[in-house]
């Protein structure tokens, strides 16, 4: 099956002067829902582009969140806040797992979870570049998919880019666009029903 990393957006309020650590640790007091547009890219070792996609992601915290991924494949991601849904349209295929198994201590996880983040991540401020203030979270257990993740803010708090770099040396970069923080998001959008016909696999 196509796979896409999935992870979950977010815009913080202003904090003129504080670094990338603490936006994202105000993010997670104060922002209980968002949504926006998102254009993903998957880069080899040699940084050339392997993999492009779009489309948009919403999401309630803690675990709730519905990813639409329209372009190159539709693919449908959904977190109920007890299990994780992945239908792929065209394989007409859902993989169904435990939320707490499908996410552990990943990059969703650092995001949607409740304030728990220094438990799971090691938080550190990196350089300002490309006049953004970026943030280095590091995995405290292996089995997290991923090696490395950054984050990168600009002056108005927003989360602009994120970059994941797994163990086989692929770079997953996310930009978001269109954000909006804590709006009124319908119950319905969380809950996965599954098409007729469709070939389920796991729990």
């Amino acid at each position: 099956m196509r796979k896409f990393f999935v992870l979950w957006l977010f815009f913080l309020p202003s904090l003129a002067q504080a670094g990338a650590t603490d936006k994202l640790k105000d993010f997670i007091a104060s922002t209980q829902s968002a949504q926006a547009n998102f254009v993903q890219e998957v880069k080899d070792k040699s940084g050339k582009r392997i993999q492009l996609a779009s489309g948009t992601m919403q999401f309630v915290r803690p675990g709730k969140f519905r990813w639409v991924y329209r372009k190159p494949f539709e693919q449908i991601i959904v977190g109920d806040g007890q299990r994780f849904w992945l239908y792929d349209v065209e394989l007409n295929q859902v993989v169904v797992k435990k939320i707490d198994t499908a996410l552990g201590s990943s990059p969703a996880a650092l995001l949607s979870g409740r304030n728990e983040i220094e438990r799971d991540f090691e938080l550190s401020d990196r350089e300002v570049r490309e006049g953004l203030d970026w943030l280095q979270a590091l995995p405290r257990k292996q089995d997290s998919g991923f090696d490395q993740v950054l984050m990168a803010f600009n002056s108005q708090s927003e989360l602009i880019v994120m970059e994941l770099r797994d163990a086989f040396g692929h770079t997953t970069v996310l930009r978001f666009s269109k954000l909006q923080r804590n709006p009124q998001l319908p119950a319905h959008l969380f809950k996965f029903v599954l098409p007729k016909g469709v070939d389920v696999l796991g729990e």
